[in-house]
């Protein structure tokens, strides 16, 4: 479950609170094993009472009288509760990533069991009236011995959500490359496997030559050509990503759990034109490819060249967004923040400073655990950047602006401002000047 930290949030996630067990007598202290429920339930009320803490504090309600009359630190105690109660969140949300992973190999299986029986039936209807073929006996054949595969796989990798596991990447989201790679690796297994199976069967010497003729590259150029480049792809962009977050160009943000959404969304959740117009073209190619196949089983299916070059371009788009997608956080400007009514003046210790810049928050860090951890290094003193919350989010921390105290440990004269995002990454730094 997502956290929105936004305005209006709290409206949000009013529907999914648990108000007692969840059905079947399962709690959040439920510990039957893979049983997801329990941590389910228990992640809930941790949103519920973050959010209700959020909320109270925003209002004014909960301080200790002891703290009312002193701002500064009314605001570093609120902080300080906000945080403990986003790491129990984020702490109940991976409990409930991994329970749900666990459970998800089931699932998968019900989706390839599902498939295999759709093209059963599928073939019954269309025999009615051409009759049953060596091809359609192949077929079902080829489906049955992919499905028992994939089943082994899936009970392989159980514990990393069954089938799904080989399209889930480093920060626990799914990965656009590798599920579009999958798609065309799993076509060409089962073409290959119907033209064997239809081999195996053929009694004539002619009806060998011709099938054998279908695998003849002339005919499967443009089919192997987009299965090497979305394979390739797949690798590549699982490098590029990884050599951007190692040389700080790109910040990665580890999610609780994949969602069928990671494939078309940036880290962030919003939609990705580069990931949209690369699934589905490729989606539409293998339909494509399938239905060739389908209509033509004595060859590998024949991707007309336009297709493939339109795979082609979309690929090269998709290619391009991975490059040009994250950046460094930058620290363009300080300035002391000043009150209403307050005087102008230098910055001093114990002053609020206002750190104005980009890519603070990186995607997927707009949870409150991630916005908690975000730090600022002044000289030699890092100072955790304050939760200063409103009815439905924050207004403290946000991706261009920053607003912390200079603490007194900090020594007056040039002093060098660093930002520390939740995702690791260090800006460059910016010299400030604080007097006595």
């Amino acid at each position: 479950m997502a956290l929105d930290t936004t305005r209006g949030g709290a409206a949000g996630h009013g529907h999914g609170q648990s108000q007692g067990p969840a059905p079947g007598g399962h709690d959040g202290g439920c510990t039957c094993g893979d049983c997801p429920h329990g941590a389910r339930a228990g992640h809930r009320r941790a949103v519920t009472a973050f959010l209700a803490k959020r909320d109270d504090f925003a209002a004014g309600r909960g301080l200790p009288g002891a703290l009312a009359h002193s701002p500064g630190a009314s605001r570093q105690w609120v902080s300080d509760e906000l945080a403990q109660s986003a790491r129990t969140v984020a702490e109940s949300g991976r409990a409930e990533g991994e329970a749900w992973l666990r459970r998800l190999w089931r699932r998968t299986l019900v989706v390839v069991w599902a498939s295999v029986g759709a093209l059963l039936l599928g073939q019954l209807i269309t025999a009615l009236g051409a009759g049953w073929t060596l091809a359609r006996t192949a077929g079902l054949i080829a489906a049955l011995a992919a499905g028992a595969l994939l089943t082994a796989a899936a009970r392989l990798h159980g514990p990393r959500g069954g089938l799904l596991a080989p399209v889930i990447g480093e920060d626990n989201r799914l990965s656009t490359s590798r599920a579009v790679a999958c798609g065309w690796v799993l076509l060409a297994v089962f073409a290959v496997l119907v033209l064997a199976l239809e081999l195996a069967g053929m009694s004539s010497a002619a009806d060998r030559r011709t099938l054998l003729a279908g695998l003849d590259l002339k005919r499967a150029a443009g089919v192997l050509t987009v299965l090497a480049l979305t394979c390739a792809v797949a690798v590549l962009v699982r490098r590029v990503v990884s050599v951007r977050v190692q040389g700080q160009r790109l910040q990665k943000v580890r999610a609780d759990r994949p969602r069928a959404a990671d494939l078309l969304t940036d880290d962030a959740g919003r939609g990705s034109f580069a990931d949209v117009q690369y699934a589905l073209l490729n989606a539409v190619a293998v339909v494509f490819a399938g239905v060739r196949l389908a209509r033509q089983p004595e060859q590998l299916p024949d991707l007309p060249w336009g297709l493939a070059l339109l795979v082609v371009i979309s690929t090269a788009t998709y290619v391009a967004g991975k490059y040009a997608e994250g950046g460094r956080p930058t620290i363009l400007s300080v300035v002391r923040a000043r009150e209403v009514g307050d005087l102008d003046a230098p910055i001093r210790n114990g002053d609020d400073i206002e750190i104005r810049g980009t890519g603070f928050l990186p995607s997927g860090a707009q949870t409150p655990h991630g916005l908690a951890r975000t730090v600022v290094r002044i000289g030699t003193v890092h100072v955790h950047v304050p939760l200063v919350p409103v009815t439905g989010g924050f207004v403290n921390p946000t991706d261009t602006v920053l607003t912390v105290p200079v603490p007194v440990d900090v020594e007056p004269g040039r002093v060098e401002i660093r930002v520390v995002t939740a995702a690791g990454v260090e800006t460059d730094s910016y010299p400030i000047d604080v007097v006595d």
